[in-house]
């Protein structure tokens, strides 16, 4: 595959991902405890949670500006994706349910 069919694939997931925040998402998480008896690990407890993220402001606005990504240099990118994962992860851990 080309370096330019590389930048095309990842702007396109980019723009996904943007979409998908914009319009918010469900995420179903399976969380699994294992204790080890007579030498063998044995599932104790499975914990299914799911959390729904809302859509977020930020990345409609993202959007809604039209943004040429193609216009970017591959750092103006990278640095771009990194900001939207940041702003990804902050968003999930407030949204995470509590715990208690």
């Amino acid at each position: 595959m080309s370096a330019s069919a590389d930048g095309y694939m990842e702007d396109q997931a980019l723009k996904e991902a943007i979409r998908k925040v914009a319009l918010g998402f469900c995420v179903e998480e399976v969380t699994e405890e294992y204790a080890v008896e007579d030498g063998e690990a044995r599932l104790i407890k499975r914990r299914k949670t799911r959390k729904d993220v809302p859509p977020d402001l930020k990345a409609v606005n993202l959007l809604r500006e039209g943004q040429d990504y193609a216009a970017l240099s591959d750092e103006q990118l990278e640095a771009e994706r990194q900001r939207l994962l940041r702003e990804l992860q902050k968003e999930t851990a407030q949204h995470a349910p509590m715990e208690g």
